[in-house]
């Protein structure tokens, strides 16, 4: 008989092992509810841009960051472009926010490779603020921003018009890129016990309007914490108004289709989102939002749900790419279409390749935003129609 090495007994008895245990009953075991929780290091701090890296984006675009190690995946179940029938031509330009400005070149090479007649193009300065105004002037056939535009240019676009400006999302925003529209999330000091929040209690906590119905909350117990937390007032901190951060949360949840949402006049207010993440890091009662981008201390980030009782999501970099984190983030291409009337054939198919497969593609190998999944752009696509 052969004698065994060490090793080769070790391994014959863990094949013995796991087929007798293969023979046995399965333990049935009850898991609790609620979400697997991991500790991540804060973000290297930010620091806003200089006046001469203004002046750059304004001329030629923002200079890129480093891509997220994890790239997404584009949605199969996006339609692939389909070039009209019939030959599309004419001449478009347009405006386009600093960071936006290397991804619109992108999609323009691959729309012309497809309609060599149809010119489409943006010009400087490149910021998103002055996107609403151009529209208005009708110095510009459309616009690319970063952001939701402001209340009080779709006011005078309205008032200049009789109806609002077409902001159609184009893509996602980033994960957590300084600058380049990251993704939005509240947190917590590390020692509170606070499990997860929904837009009913972010608008009770933060707004004086309560648009959501909520009665006010000022104390960690109403929100069901115990014990020592009981009775201690919970400090807010919230950006300043005006600001594409407060803006993007008070139209998220503090305002409704027919109100707009106003905030808290007792909050602790900042006049730029950099110091958030330190200020609640420091203050063991404190809640705040900031960008993705911006979380450079250490705080507990909030799972959050759009709706009481419905599904709690953290902002991984997953959960916002596949557009379930309720506070992931879009680009726009903003127009001026008369309700009723269709866009140009030209720049109809533009926005329909932008919104196709292929398009989505040129988002992915960008490499900074995050393509549409396939129900977000079949929404964009309806505020194509007549």
């Amino acid at each position: 008989m052969t004698k065994l090495g060490h090793g080769a007994a070790v391994l014959m008895l863990s094949i013995v092992g796991t087929a007798a245990a293969s023979d046995a009953p399965m333990k049935t075991v009850t898991r609790p509810a609620g979400s697997v929780e991991w500790l991540l290091p804060p973000v290297a701090p930010a620091t806003p841009q200089t006046e001469a890296e203004k002046e750059r984006g304004r001329m030629h675009g923002r200079t890129l960051p480093q891509p997220e190690l994890l790239q997404p995946s584009v949605d199969g179940s996006l339609p692939a472009y389909r070039p009209a029938s019939g030959a599309l031509s004419g001449k478009f330009s347009g405006g386009s926010s600093d960071v936006l400005v290397e991804l619109v070149q992108l999609w323009f090479e691959r729309f012309k490779a497809q309609h060599r007649e149809v010119q489409l193009g943006i010009v400087p300065p490149y910021a998103g603020s002055l996107g609403t105004k151009e529209l208005i002037k009708e110095s510009a056939d459309f616009v690319f921003v970063s952001r939701e535009l402001k209340p009080e240019d779709i006011k005078e676009f309205k008032e200049r018009f009789g109806y609002a400006p077409t902001s159609i999302p184009i893509a996602g925003g980033s994960y957590r890129h300084y600058g380049f529209l990251d993704a939005m999330g509240f947190f917590v000091h590390p020692d509170n016990p606070l499990a997860q929040l929904d837009f009913k209690q972010i608008d009770a906590l933060f707004s004086s309007t309560r648009h959501r119905g909520g009665a006010a909350i000022r104390t960690w117990g109403q929100l069901g914490l115990k014990g020592e937390w009981a009775n201690q007032p919970i400090h807010v901190y919230g950006v300043q108004p005006w600001n594409g951060f407060e803006e993007f949360i008070r139209q998220r949840i503090l305002s409704t289709d027919t109100a707009r949402g106003e905030w808290r006049t007792d909050m602790n207010f900042e006049k730029v989102v950099f110091p958030l993440a330190a200020d609640v890091a420091n203050d063991r009662y404190a809640i705040g939002y900031s960008g993705l981008a911006y979380i450079d201390a250490p705080v507990k980030m909030l799972p959050l749900s759009a709706e009481p009782g419905g599904p709690a999501l953290a902002p991984t970099y997953e959960n916002v790419a596949l557009a379930k984190y309720p506070l992931s983030r879009l680009v726009f291409f903003n127009v001026n279409k008369v309700p009723g009337k269709p866009l140009p054939p030209a720049l109809d198919a533009f926005v329909k390749f932008m919104l196709s497969r292929d398009g989505q593609q040129a988002v992915r190998d960008h490499a900074i935003f995050l393509p549409l999944r396939a129900e977000q752009a079949a929404l964009a696509r309806k505020l194509l129609e007549p």
